[in-house]
């Protein structure tokens, strides 16, 4: 199970960083290395215990939406401002998210 977590893991990451080649012409500062941070400390919490192998797939979960949504609205070429306001307030609640599951009495034994 740790194994499949930790290739789901690598495959996020992956898809993350092909998207930001695909897309590095855009107007997103900051944008893409917000979900390379928030990828890392998912990963982080699964390494250490801090999150359950559920909690860990419904946040990866949640930042393929977010990349998802960015490649939709990236797609006429241009980032507008409503369209970047609306993928930082998708960013703020996937990182509180990320704090409150690594942070509840939910954890996993590490090896």
């Amino acid at each position: 199970m740790k194994a499949k977590l930790v290739g789901l893991a690598a495959a996020g990451i992956v898809g993350i960083v092909t998207a930001g080649g695909v897309f590095a012409g855009t107007n997103d500062p900051g944008i893409q290395q917000r979900e390379v941070n928030q990828q890392r400390r998912i990963d982080q919490g699964v390494a250490s215990g801090q999150l359950t192998p559920r909690e860990a797939g419904r946040l990866e979960a949640r930042q393929a939406k977010i990349a998802q949504d960015e490649a939709r609205m990236k797609s006429d070429g241009n980032l507008t401002a409503r369209e970047r306001r609306q993928l930082q307030r998708e960013q703020n609640r996937a990182s509180r998210a990320i704090y409150r599951k690594k942070h509840n009495a939910r954890k996993v034994a590490v090896q």
